[in-house]
């Protein structure tokens, strides 16, 4: 997968800009606060609809400005694409593919597939549950649109029914639809549940092996899906697990009224990180953290090709600068083959990038570098 060009119209700092994109490793300079972020961001969002640093997409168009344009060539399955994203501020986003209207945003995932590493993602072992919720969520969205819809389903019923749950003295008269809502939570929860334990199972295959490699033989990664207790087995078939999910909120029923809160369903799922069989989480040191974050993100690309046949493009967002020289040059040596955007503030870096193309961000401007 390629993305050859990109054009942005009151992206973030982006007034007006273009340009076009080498099909291997492409480095974009410039000094903090200039946009190298908001670049990354922009081809990220042509494959996900997603920011990982905005919760709603008026974050992402120009300040004073009603309206932003993401537009990007693509190049997969020996095809080309024109992908677009038109976001409002006064009403929703609008994504198209060769001109035609997408009805869901996980079918962005149909024509380009990114994995972002950014500093944050450093820390998706210590963080809580959600982030490696996200983590799950965002790689099997691009690859499953299924998959994607029935996230965004799930959230709006267990909205619905948290809502009714916390009004009950208000509204009493609300409880009679509350069977209702725990009915379609466990039908909706049972295929994510499905879903992340097959990407957990193929995930544990790579990410070890990974890690082996990266901590130079010295450590073992262990993965582990903790989803609903009731769920004896995530990879049955979704009637067993839809079955299991029911029990299990038939059973909570009374606690939940009592606590006016969702307290089961897969909202609470957890990717546990084992370092030679310890929480990751709990007793990892730094570096461990570090190289267990990254060890994830590089089995997220290799699963990805695996199942498409093509490398996603890789979006390196001022990841080195947090590594040590044996950590970067772990993660470059690893990433031969597929497009590759990295973030560069240290100049002296370019001459062992061997960047095929290099763009400086100056101004809200991108300009390549001869």
């Amino acid at each position: 997968m390629i993305v050859r060009s990109i054009a942005l119209d009151y992206f973030r700092s982006y007034l007006s800009a273009r340009a076009d994109f080498d099909p291997g490793m492409n480095v974009i300079c410039g000094e903090n606060a200039q946009g190298k972020t908001n670049l990354l961001e922009a081809v990220a969002y042509l494959s996900t609809a997603q920011s990982h640093r905005a919760r709603y997409d008026k974050e992402l168009i120009m300040f004073g400005i009603d309206n932003g344009f993401v537009t990007g060539e693509i190049h997969a399955r020996d095809r080309d694409f024109t992908l677009e994203a038109r976001l409002s501020r006064n009403a929703r986003r609008q994504l198209y593919a060769n001109g035609v209207r997408l009805k869901q945003a996980g079918e962005l995932g149909e024509y380009l597939n990114t994995v972002l590493f950014c500093p944050e993602d450093l820390y998706l072992i210590r963080a809580g549950a959600a982030e490696r919720r996200s983590f799950l969520d965002s790689t099997i969205s691009q690859l499953r649109p299924r998959y994607a819809d029935a996230v965004e389903r799930y959230k709006k019923i267990w909205k619905a029914k948290s809502a009714i749950l916390r009004a009950q003295e208000e509204r009493p008269d609300l409880l009679a639809s509350l069977d209702d809502f725990s009915l379609q939570m466990c039908q909706t929860g049972a295929q994510i549940i499905h879903y992340r334990a097959h990407f957990i199972r193929k995930l544990s295959e790579i990410a070890p092996g990974i890690h082996r490699e990266f901590s130079g033989g010295r450590e073992e990664l262990g993965l582990a899906y903790e989803t609903v207790s009731a769920v004896t087995d995530p990879l049955a078939p979704v009637k067993t697990i839809f079955a299991q999910l029911c029990d299990h909120m038939e059973s909570h029923r009374e606690a939940e009224l009592a606590a006016r809160q969702c307290l089961c369903g897969p909202h609470r799922d957890d990717l546990r990180v084992e370092i030679d069989g310890r929480s990751a989480r709990q007793f990892a040191s730094q570096g461990q953290t570090r190289t267990a974050a990254l060890s994830l993100k590089l089995a997220q690309r290799d699963f990805i090709f695996d199942d498409r046949g093509e490398y996603p493009v890789l979006l390196l967002d001022d990841v080195l600068s947090e590594l040590d020289p044996r950590r970067q040059e772990f993660v470059l040596n690893h990433i031969k083959g597929g497009q590759v955007f990295l973030t560069c503030c240290e100049e002296e870096r370019l001459v062992t990038l061997n960047a095929g193309k290099v763009f400086r961000i100056r101004d809200g401007s991108i300009l390549e570098e001869k």
